[in-house]
């Protein structure tokens, strides 16, 4: 669009990210290594044999992985939240020399390590060079994760130190301060374990699209085409930012960098025609939070389940389409209620991006899109579909006059692919520390049975505190942290105590750890939403907590009844689907006040509470699935979500003078 309120270009995630800005010649050293990675990434994945001198063994590629943006994290990010951002000092050059030769002298020793078995019986000089490698670890992961991933994973990976004298349900085998430097570094189970074999083998390609996808106008794109769709309709900005959040998320993979994106176009946009501030902040949060979530490319996190799982990542992508688009629905369905009850309209078409000339300059995208899928659920080649994606982008990027790049948009798109890989690097490695500390200990194989015993046998209860765990852990952990962990400690007992299906119970991890971004008093996403749209942050969040309020119980249906996730028989996936569909719309519609074909919810001030809890309780009823942990049956269910739909409905419709009526009403 071309008004002022609603510009078309998003700012680009590097200038809200808090990264320093490098100066001189020092801001080719990441595109360097960036562009290193992508080669060293292509030989490695192809087995085209160039590059043998850092992919000769497999563990030599991935330390070579971490040896090329593990340091880049003393340049990119200041010492303290404080520092400079525009000045690079020189105990950061002398951190970032002394982080490359340590890495390094991992990289070139990788085959000997292998070969020697280090990881039981290495030289003195292994053993020094791993104490120092850990070091350089946990302060890459204090300054790219915070302070908070830090502490948690510096004191997990000390624990093997005193493990025997802990209380019983986690005590372990001890280990001496040696035995447990050289396992963190040399062993397949630490800083070289599932996290880092994930990113090195299925996430870098991905990455490297988002980006590609960003850099070449797939933001302004995906944007104006939501716009151009759905901008004129009923509450037509709060229904582009679900609809372009969605999409963003396959570019960014994190929820901040949506809300800081697509915020700045939708929240003022939602302004406009009437929503207040703090709900336009919670619209944004929301829509952003779920685009996360969203196949086919949903961020780093389904990538690492993938490699846990040891399943292609189609499966996960695939598993996930259907509680994406019941969350998302349940967001559709608020907005379009709030919209309909408060008399909220559109933007006029002539302040509208032209749908015809969006589709033309953007088509691409769209068909870069499908063949991705095609490959990652056809051919099923995961690991480089999206290397072909992004070289198939970039070729009619530069043949099409729209978009067409620099030299400067080459070496932006290596920078800000750099940032991405330093970043993920250094949470990554930090908690492979974590992982290992727990595998060496053995606690990884014994708190399954000691959380199954604190739920007393029952799956629900152990679902429960399941949910509750994700949610704290997602609080002090990016997403990807928390999952990785709780997979490790939580997911087996949900698997083998409850009997559930493994993907059902990793994907109910991962839904869990993500509330925290739209839930008070943490939140990030709904406080980030609210610095666009200038208002409250607390408020903004419990807005946010309201209209999500589907992603509370969506994961506790797919967990209850994998059908959800598309494993089950045809008959059972669509009994499934059409319940939950219709449960979450009327939950929806009650959370906001207006059922749609009936009316206004709220006519009568002492009615409205009574009929909207009614609706609730029914459409649960309705959504959740009888029978195993539930302890009624699916027709009980079904009998107790008529007894409350039926009188409800129909109280609403006498409040809203009967059928005819409230037709008229909400077309």
């Amino acid at each position: 669009m071309n008004t002022p309120s609603t510009p078309t270009q998003a700012p680009d995630p590097e200038q809200v990210s808090g990264v320093r800005e490098l100066n001189g010649y020092w801001p080719w050293v990441p595109r360097l290594a960036a562009l290193a990675l992508t080669l060293i990434t292509l030989d490695y994945l192809l087995n085209l044999g160039l590059l043998t001198l850092f992919t000769r063994v497999e563990s030599q590629f991935f330390y070579t992985v971490v040896a090329l943006m593990l340091p880049l994290v003393y340049l990119l990010w200041p010492a303290w939240p404080g520092a400079s951002r525009s000045r690079l000092p020189w105990y950061d050059i002398a951190l970032f020399l002394f982080a490359v030769g340590v890495c390094s002298y991992f990289a070139y020793n990788a085959e000997q390590i292998l070969d020697r078995g280090w990881e039981y019986a290495a030289p003195n000089h292994a053993i020094f060079m791993s104490f120092l490698l850990w070091a350089v670890i946990l302060e890459a992961t204090r300054r790219a994760g915070g302070l908070t991933i830090a502490i948690i994973v510096g004191l997990a990976s000390i624990y093997p130190l005193f493990a025997d004298v802990m209380p019983g349900p986690i005590q372990g085998f001890p280990a001496s301060a040696t035995e447990t430097a050289i396992y963190h570094t040399m062993s397949r189970e630490s800083v070289m374990g599932i996290p880092l074999q994930a990113f090195a083998n299925l996430v870098i390609g991905f990455l490297l699209f988002g980006v590609a996808l960003q850099h070449t106008g797939g933001g302004k794109f995906f944007i104006n085409l939501a716009f151009g769709l759905l901008g004129h309709v009923r509450g037509g900005p709060a229904k582009v930012a679900i609809f372009s959040s969605g999409l963003m998320g396959s570019m960014s993979g994190s929820v901040i960098t949506n809300v800081m994106t697509t915020g700045v176009l939708s929240i003022p946009a939602m302004r406009r025609v009437g929503f207040s501030r703090s709900y336009a902040g919670g619209v944004e949060a929301c829509a952003s939070t779920g685009g996360v979530l969203m196949p086919p490319v949903m961020g780093a996190t389904a990538f690492i389940m993938a490699t846990f799982l040891n399943v292609p990542y189609g499966h996960i992508a695939l598993a996930a389409v259907v509680p994406s688009v019941l969350y998302f629905l349940g967001l559709f369905i608020q907005i379009d209620a709030y919209a309909a009850r408060h008399g909220l309209k559109g933007l006029p078409h002539a302040e509208l991006p032209p749908l015809k000339q969006t589709l033309k300059e953007g088509w691409y995208f769209i068909f870069v899109f499908v063949l991705l899928i095609w490959m990652l659920f056809f051919l099923r080649r995961e690991a480089i579909a999206p290397f072909y994606a992004t070289a198939l982008l970039l070729f009619i990027n530069q043949v099409l006059p729209y978009q067409r790049w620099g030299w400067q948009d080459v070496l932006n798109f290596f920078s800000s692919s750099a940032k991405l890989f330093a970043e993920l690097i250094a949470i990554l490695t930090g908690v492979g520390l974590l992982i290992g500390a727990l595998s060496m200990t053995g606690l990884s194989g014994t708190i399954a049975n000691d959380l199954i015993y604190l739920a007393g046998g029952s799956t629900l209860v152990l679902l429960i505190m399941g949910a509750l765990t994700s949610f704290v852990m997602g609080i002090g952990m990016t997403v990807t942290a928390a999952y990785i962990f709780l997979a490790v400690a939580l997911a087996p007992a949900l698997i083998q105590g409850g009997g559930m299906n493994p993907m059902a119970v990793h994907l109910f991890i991962l839904y869990w750890g993500m509330l925290s971004f739209i839930t008070p008093p943490v939140a990030l996403g709904a406080f980030a939403a609210a610095t666009i749209a200038g208002a409250r942050s607390m408020e903004t969040g419990f807005q946010a907590m309201r209209l999500g309020s589907v992603i509370y119980f969506i994961p506790f249906l797919f967990v209850l009844n994998p059908a959800l996730i598309l494993q089950g028989t045809m008959q059972e996936i669509v009994l499934v689907l059409a319940q939950a569909l219709f449960g979450v719309l009327v939950i929806a519609s009650a959370m906001q006040g207006y059922l749609l074909f009936v009316g206004d919810l709220c006519r009568n001030v002492y009615l409205q509470w009574p009929i909207r809890a009614m609706l609730v309780v029914g459409g649960m009823s309705i959504a959740i699935p009888g029978g195993g942990p539930v302890a009624l049956t699916n027709l009980e269910l079904s009998l107790i979500s008529a007894v409350m739909l039926i009188p409800a409905a129909g109280m609403a419709l006498w409040m809203n003078g009967g059928w005819t009526l409230s037709k008229r009403a909400t077309v």
